[in-house]
């Protein structure tokens, strides 16, 4: 896996501020994974082009884990976006959390007795969705897998990026700044839930980057991507660990561990990072709050899910298994990255339903 992140890593480019015309969100620097939906495929550049419209107004229900955070409100924005766009009906349902596999599970079978045409899902658990997504594939129902990753075979396509890289890109950064041989530093680490194979994938890619560097990690402190559980963790962790230097972990982490930072006064004592990103890392980025996180797009994620559903209900060419590029955003760069580009309008607020 390593010689495929570090390919994936000489290609972090800052993506173009044109890439997301008001007029049109494509053509879009992406990659392709290549055997799709393998762990460990190769990488390579590709141009996504979505297509011009739909031939009918297809029915296609989308299950996300919750709506707790931006991260999934920007997946709505580009699900929504590209549902209006194109011409479909759209079905968002949400679980309302990370615990909440049954329900998840409960709301495809409601999508599917609904008429669903095509199923998109962000899942909540790596392993625990695949007896239903063999089911609904199982009645020629195509599923898309978007953001998060599953294990099932049965799935139609991918949209999504390695979390792997995510969490690498993010490790890599910090031992960069403190190489072999320097004095070590204590990182504290927030990888989110345990058991969702984004948060194993990017705990692995960061373990991995870190390695052999002067970046002491803590023992990772797992919990649900809800603020107040997050907080809870930071602050368990900056009273058992006085001499911390980094926290590191979901935007989540990073966002709700902002003030906490502040109002105990260590400001340059104790820096932010995140491994994915959102409108408040975002912001925390441009004022000095958060030190860097990697950009995946999420709102092209949604928008490439809902392409590939509507390419494979028309029997059109596609793309199984593709991701836009991901790229690192600190302030030496940030000025040059368009917020347009990677996170949805800032009043934009959840949408549940698209009808054509």
């Amino acid at each position: 896996m390593k010689l495929a992140l570090k390919a994936a890593l000489a290609l972090s480019v800052a993506i173009p501020t044109t890439a997301l015309a008001q007029d049109a969100w494509f053509p879009y620097p992406a990659q392709e994974v290549t055997p799709a939906f393998s762990a460990d495929g190769a990488t390579s550049d590709v141009t996504y082009t979505a297509l011009d419209t739909a031939s009918k107004a297809w029915n296609i229900c989308v299950s996300f884990p919750h709506m707790k955070d931006a991260y999934w409100l920007g997946v709505d924005y580009g699900a929504v976006d590209e549902a209006r766009r194109l011409g479909v009906n759209l079905n968002v349902v949400e679980a309302g959390g990370y615990t909440e596999l049954a329900r998840q599970i409960s709301q495809i079978e409601d999508c599917v007795s609904g008429g669903a045409d095509a199923v998109i899902v962000g899942a909540i658990s790596f392993d625990g969705l695949n007896n239903i997504i063999g089911e609904v594939a199982a009645q020629g129902i195509p599923v898309i897998d978007v953001i998060n990753g599953v294990s099932s075979e049965d799935i139609s396509a991918k949209s999504l990026v390695s979390f792997e890289v995510m969490g690498y890109e993010t490790g890599a950064y910090l031992a960069e700044q403190h190489p072999a041989g320097t004095d070590p530093v204590q990182v504290g680490w927030f990888p989110g839930p345990a058991g969702a194979g984004w948060v194993e994938a990017a705990h692995a890619g960061f373990m991995e980057a870190v390695e052999g560097s002067a970046v002491e990690v803590l023992e990772p402190r797992f919990g649900d991507t809800g603020k107040e559980t997050q907080l809870k963790l930071v602050e368990d962790v900056l009273q058992a660990n006085p001499d911390v230097r980094y926290l590191a972990g979901t935007a989540v982490t990073a966002e709700a561990a902002q003030g906490l930072i502040r109002e105990r006064g260590l400001q340059g004592q104790v820096d932010l990072l995140a491994f994915y990103m959102t409108p408040g890392v975002y912001t925390g980025i441009e004022r000095g709050f958060i030190l860097a996180a990697p950009a995946d797009s999420m709102v092209v994620q949604g928008r490439i899910a809902i392409d590939q559903a509507v390419r494979i209900l028309e029997g059109e060419d596609y793309i199984q298994h593709v991701g836009p590029k991901i790229f690192v955003v600190d302030p030496e760069n940030i000025g040059d990255v368009a917020r347009k580009n990677i996170l949805p309008p800032e009043s934009f607020s959840p949408v549940f339903s698209v009808e054509n």
